[in-house]
């Protein structure tokens, strides 16, 4: 929990209810508009294997927020962060859909999943979704939803990072992964 008690993050790898994918949801991370309210104005669920880059420059912008629940963005800005990257629209959703260059990822802006939480209870709202399928056939790597109520900036953030070309550093490789990735040995 922040200092100020309006944004959270928590491991409920054990406790939550509903997969992403057929994947076990792993993280949560909410945000409420006051401290007098138990009610979350927005969640976003991850799974394991999200790259924890994403995940930490995700929980680093929502920190940075002096609100955490107002959007002052639309959802080009989400698009534009992955774009910038080299991403490419998709053929039959440009203006809501980006694919990695090698297609083993994918971000769209499309209807979550039903046990998928926001304040707003209109139903079939758009959130943002992204998901890894390096070896098609053999199952998701890791998803992200994020609900309708999360500002599209706090999700450029984690988009941004996720298609950044930079490289990182890893313990394990996803065996799924292996031929797409450039092994650089320590110094």
């Amino acid at each position: 929990m922040s200092p100020d008690a309006l944004r959270g993050a928590e491991w409920v790898r054990a406790g939550c209810p509903f997969e992403l994918g057929g994947l076990p949801v792993a993280w949560q991370v909410t945000a409420r508009t006051g401290t007098t309210s138990a009610l979350r104005e927005w969640n976003a669920y991850l799974t394991e294997g999200v790259p924890h880059e994403a995940l930490a420059d995700f929980l680093l912008a929502l920190d940075a927020r002096t609100d955490p629940t107002t959007l002052y963005d639309g959802p080009d800005r989400v698009l534009d962060a992955v774009f910038a990257q080299g991403w490419l629209p998709d053929i039959d959703h440009p203006a809501t859909t980006a694919t990695a260059p090698d297609l083993a990822a994918s971000l769209c802006l499309a209807t979550v999943p039903e046990h998928v939480f926001d304040a707003d209870p209109r139903p079939d709202l758009a959130g943002w979704q992204a998901w890894a399928d390096p070896a098609p056939g053999d199952g998701l790597l890791w998803c992200a939803t994020f609900s309708a109520s999360v500002p599209h900036d706090l999700v450029a953030a984690f988009a941004a990072s996720l298609a950044s070309p930079a490289p990182v550093p890893r313990r394990i490789l996803p065996d799924a992964s292996r031929h797409r990735l450039t092994v650089i040995p320590p110094h």
